[in-house]
């Protein structure tokens, strides 16, 4: 009787590794296939916008909106909105060149984007700032004005730099990154335990969003040149932000602290996921088991939060601004390839596709808020909403690859 039932166990096995073995290759090929199609996307996409974007007479330049002329302000500065103007706004640019790297890191596409991100080389100089010190992007090209840096969008510029650096070895890039926390740590200072404010020379804040990038500048800095400074002011940061601006109750990060010591408790998706990508990097640089933890339970927290957020049923997610999502993205992607736990990143992938599949417009471009909305469809498109696309579907690309 025990030999029947041994001899039964070990048929049991075999039937399941000959299926496995007929499987597996169907898996791989299907695997192979929706690698191919998310590439597609993000060229599809990426060429789209390089095409409907680039402002003529202005080298590596592109409008705010397609089609331009919104009569709508730009409300996400200091103070009031300002009206679209001839050239997009550093913020949005920075998300074509982001887009742009994440395109290069697909080995068969290195190549052929490499003349794209020298074009957005020479655009990111134009908003280089070298009069006032110490050097920092200002939010407009210096030639058409004089114009507020934000320590944000120099933590952005930062990040895209090491990013190309990554991808091409270039030293300028590097020297420029390094350049860019400069700027960024003279921000710093001690009010509700340190920290940058927002915008150079308004100390009122201290938001995620300046220091998320900052943290991410300083430790990819780390990541390319192994100099233990850049880890340290990486893990300053980073502690200073997971103490101060992580909420309690939710587990997510606040957009931002009052001088006072006030959280402002409204929250934004990216805001978490640049601590959990830079938790990730602490993990990977210190092997300290405590920031993957970390990472891990704003991973969990964040899911919970935005999943339970009101939104539309057709999605996973609660979809604020699609660039803030690619953000969230980054984070998880990171946490991924280190735990293997895909949940996050398939409920993001879900509702990109969805959006992908029903809220194009006439010129191929989606909508801010992912959904079909006949008003959205009409309406101009933000750079910014359309060059993340590509990114997320170059990303998507690559972790099929890797599956």
């Amino acid at each position: 009787m025990h030999l029947t039932n041994f001899r039964m166990k070990q048929l049991r096995v075999v039937a399941f590794i000959s299926m496995a073995m007929v499987l597996y290759p169907q898996f791989l090929s299907a695997q192979k296939k929706m690698a191919a199609t998310y590439r597609q996307r993000a060229e599809s996409i990426y060429q789209t916008v390089w095409k409907c974007y680039r402002v003529q007479g202005q080298q590596g330049l592109f409008s705010e909106n397609y089609p331009r002329g919104k009569s709508d302000s730009l409300n996400y500065f200091q103070g009031e909105a300002v009206k679209e103007k001839e050239v997009s706004f550093l913020w949005p640019f920075s998300g074509v060149f982001s887009s742009t790297n994440a395109l290069m890191r697909i080995p068969t596409l290195k190549a052929k984007y490499k003349s794209y991100q020298d074009s957005l080389v020479i655009g990111m100089e134009q908003y280089r700032d070298t009069v006032r010190k110490p050097f920092g992007y200002q939010a407009y090209p210096v030639k058409f004005e004089k114009a507020d840096r934000y320590y944000d969008d120099n933590g952005l510029v930062g990040i895209d730099y090491m990013e190309a650096y990554f991808n091409t070895k270039n030293p300028l890039y590097l020297t420029r990154a390094k350049e860019v926390f400069e700027f960024i740590l003279s921000g710093w200072n001690d009010d509700v335990g340190g920290g940058v404010t927002w915008l150079e020379g308004h100390n009122d804040q201290k938001p995620a969003c300046s220091n998320g990038m900052a943290t991410l500048t300083a430790l990819k800095i780390y990541q390319g040149n192994h100099d233990q400074y850049y880890l340290e002011q990486g893990k300053r940061f980073y502690h200073w932000m997971y103490h101060t601006l992580r909420d309690h109750t939710t587990g997510i990060v606040s957009n931002d602290v009052k001088l006072d010591g006030v959280q402002n408790s409204t929250f934004w998706t990216y805001n978490t996921g640049s601590l959990i990508e830079a938790a990730v990097l602490l993990y990977h640089f210190t092997g300290e088991h405590q920031y993957l933890q970390q990472a891990e339970a704003l991973a969990s927290a964040s899911y919970m939060y935005f999943k339970t957020t009101p939104h539309d049923q057709r999605f996973v997610l609660h979809i604020d601004l699609p660039w803030f999502v690619t953000v969230l993205f980054r984070g998880y992607e990171a946490l991924y390839r280190v735990d293997g736990n895909k949940k996050y990143i398939a409920a993001i992938e879900h509702d990109l596709n969805i959006a992908w599949k029903t809220s194009k417009d006439k010129f191929g471009l989606l909508t801010h808020s992912w959904l079909p909305e006949p008003d959205e469809l009409a309406k101009p498109k933000w750079l910014l909403d359309e060059a993340c696309i590509a990114e997320l579907y170059a990303r998507l690309s690559m972790l099929q690859e890797s599956i």
